[in-house]
Formats: structure tokens, sequence, C-alpha cells
């Protein structure tokens, strides 16, 4: 064989080497393609019971502070940031206006009590008078009944000519006057009975003024303490956005108070919620902390896809629809010692190991 021969041969070994090394490469990185998709999709043979997302953040019940009544800042005793207990005091209002009002409204308490008092004074007084009309009703019926017997000794006395025909109708006028004496006091005797009906009923109206003002005076009360705002509950003070001498109304937000409880929102993909349940034992990293781990457990799983709770449903019936993985929120109770550390708003990255035994709830 031919030296050209030679090296014709041994370049097609070479080439047939290159397309060899090609293709293992290339079928490799295919390979590597396809491992790196089935990774990234958690599925077989790279399926993990272990169901984690970066979706999640720290959450904790935030409360703004705000004002009840309107008035000028007199005072501000916090600062940014500031731990508080429960019950202290964090801002005052001018209170004199206030004040005035709580005085007015009990002036016009003790004013409707000496209303009812007076009308008691005036049942008692009916109540006199009655007696008295009743006396006078007995007395005028006294009269009638002597008048009448007076009257009939007259009239035998006129049938035998001892007395005269003038005495008679003397007698009989004498004992009409006091029959109508009887009915004019029986009538009084009436009258005196619904006048103290009338105070009677009266009284009621004059209870219900009382009850009134007492309301009235409650309220302005719960007004004056309203012009103290004070912490509801422990926790640490956001930034305070007023100062001393600015003018607020109710509900102006003044601060905002954020209590020590904490826990952990995680927005899983539907696809991954098939094992999830309560109980479950939960570790997560918090991005802030230098990728500090925390444990903690399923507590609740929401009812609904996040997109449910929008102000603005979407709405699938289109003929441009794209199928997108929906997110469940789960909330997580953090079991950690450390928990001190954590704020709301914080990422975090959570694990849910689902091959391990839920605790009971």
């Amino acid at each position: 064989m031919s030296q050209q021969e030679q090296m014709q041969t041994a370049e097609r070994e070479r080439t047939n080497k290159l397309r060899i090394l090609s293709i293992a490469v290339g079928s490799g990185i295919a390979i590597l393609g396809v491992l790196v998709i089935l990774y990234a999709w958690q599925i077989w043979p790279f399926t993990s019971q272990v169901q984690s997302s970066e979706n999640a953040y720290v959450r904790g019940q935030v409360t703004f502070i705000s004002p009840q009544v309107a008035g000028y800042i007199t005072s501000v005793d916090v600062t940014d940031y500031q731990p508080v207990k429960q019950g202290d005091l964090l801002m005052t209002i001018d209170a004199r206006i206030y004040q005035q009002r709580v005085d007015q409204a009990r002036a016009q308490r003790a004013m409707k009590e000496a209303a009812l008092a007076n009308n008691q004074q005036q049942q008692r007084s009916a109540e006199a008078v009655i007696q008295r009309n009743q006396a006078a009703l007995e007395n005028a019926k006294a009269q009638a009944v002597k008048s009448g017997l007076d009257l009939k000794r007259v009239e035998n006395l006129v049938a035998d000519g001892s007395l005269s025909v003038r005495e008679r109708d003397a007698a009989r006028a004498t004992n009409s006057q006091t029959v109508a004496e009887v009915a004019q006091a029986r009538a009084t005797l009436e009258v005196s009975k619904q006048d103290l009906q009338t105070t009677v009923v009266n009284r009621a109206a004059l209870q219900a003024d009382v009850s009134n003002a007492q309301a009235a005076l409650e309220l302005a009360q719960i007004d004056l303490t309203n012009t103290r705002i004070i912490a509801p509950r422990a926790g640490q003070l956001g930034q305070i956005s007023v100062r001393e001498g600015a003018y607020v109304s109710a509900g102006t937000r003044l601060t905002s108070l954020v209590p020590e409880q904490t826990w952990v929102i995680a927005n899983l993909k539907e696809t991954q919620m098939a094992r999830v349940k309560p109980g479950l034992p939960v570790t997560f990293t918090v991005d802030a902390l230098d990728g500090e781990r925390f444990n903690g457990e399923v507590e609740f799983i929401s009812p609904a896809a996040g997109s449910e709770f929008s102000a603005i449903s979407p709405d699938n019936a289109t003929g441009n629809f794209v199928k997108i993985a929906q997110r469940i929120p789960v909330r997580i109770r953090i079991t950690s010692d450390n928990r001190a550390h954590l704020r709301p708003g914080m990422s975090v990255e959570v694990h849910i190991d689902t091959a391990a035994e839920v605790k009971p709830q």
C-alpha cells in the first residue's frame, strides 16, 4: 500500500472517530437536557416527596392605629419602631372640647333626673288630692241623705198643715242642691284620678329622657376616653406618621403596630397539592437571615386558589385561553424558638415533607 493510500485510510478513520464522538456528545447533551427538564418538573425519576416553593413570605397581624375622634395632637409619647405593651399611651388629642361635652351631658342628665323627681312629687300630690276629693264625696253623700230625710219630714208636716208650702219648697231646693253637690264631688274625684293617671303616664316619658341623657353622657365619656390613643396589644410600632400640633380626623392613620405573632404563607402550585395536608412538617429558610433554617408545620390550606380572591376574576371563556398552574395559599405555623428574628414581609423558601407522618391537630 502506498503512502498516499495509508494517509487516506488514516483520514477516514479520524473522520469516523470524530463523527462518533459528535454523535455521542450530541446524545449526551440531549439526554442531559431531558434530565434537566425532568428534574425541573419533578417528573420520574426525579419525583420528590418534598414540595418546595420560593413564593412564600412571612406574615403578621399588622394593626393600623387610627383615632376615633378628631382634634389636634397635643403629645406624642412614643418614637418610631418602639416596642410597647398593651395599654401604653401612644398619643393624646386635645380633650378640652370633649371634656365640655361630658360636663354638658352630665348637666342634661341632672336636669332630666330633677324633672323625674318632680314628677314623683306630682304623683304624691295627685294621690293626696284624690283622698281629699274622696272625703268630699263622702261628705256630700251624707249631706244628701240628711237633706232627703229632712225633706220627707217636711212633706209630712205640710200634709197635716203644720208647715207652709213655702217651707216645703225651700226643703226641696235644699235637697236638690245636696244631690247636685254629690254629682259635683263625684266628677271632681274622677278628674283628680285622671290627673294622677296623666302624671303616671308622663313618668315613663321622663324616665326615657333620663335614660337618653345617661346614654348621651356615656357617649361623651367614650369620646373623651378616645382622646388618649393607647396600644391595643403588645408589639412593636412602625413609623410615626404624625407630630405634635397636627390636626387629625377620625380614621387618620397615625402609626402601625406589629405583634410578635408571625406565620408563613406559601403559595404552592396546584400540581404540588396532591399530598399536602394540615399537620405535615415544614422547614424553611429566610433570605434576609443568611439562609437561617426554621421549622414549622402546615396549619391551614386555602379553600380556593388565590385568583378566586382577586378583585377581578379571570374570564377563561375566551378564545385565547392558556392553561396556567394556579397557586394555592398554605398557612404554615412556625414552631422554632428563634422566631423572634422574623419580620412580616420577609421572603422565605419552604419545603414540605409530604412523606412524613401527619401530626394531630
